[in-house]
């Protein structure tokens, strides 16, 4: 087996089920957490509303917990979204953990201006 195919990769996604459709725009942060936590990347979500590559993968995904941060109140003003000051939903926050490193680890998050649903896929 390749040494490579040994490591897995963190991706996500995000989609409007307000709109049915994806998410572009977004800004998403990803944090190592532990007793410093450590920021790891910057990205936003492209017009599919995923990620041009992936969060972290090969050798720089670990076990640890970490925490993605989707800053989605810009999105939802620019798709004349509700216009309450402040909006319901600024940042949604999803810690989670990743346990083997040689998976590939996948965080959809299903958003509208009022709720959002995540869960782990593949």
């Amino acid at each position: 087996m390749d040494p490579a195919s040994r490591h897995g990769k963190l991706t996500t996604h995000v989609l409007d089920t307000a709109q049915g459709k994806p998410a572009a725009g977004i800004p998403v942060r990803l944090t190592a957490l532990g007793p410093t936590p450590r920021l790891l990347c910057e990205t936003t979500t492209n017009a599919d509303g995923r990620c041009d590559a992936p969060l972290l993968e090969g050798e720089h995904l670990i076990p640890g917990r970490y925490e993605l941060t989707f800053a989605v109140a810009a999105y939802f003003a620019g798709q004349g979204g509700p216009s309450e000051t402040p909006p319901f939903l600024d940042h949604i926050v999803l810690r989670f953990g990743v346990a083997a490193a040689d998976r590939h680890i996948h965080v959809p998050l299903l958003i509208s201006p009022y709720g959002y649903t995540t869960y782990r896929g593949s």
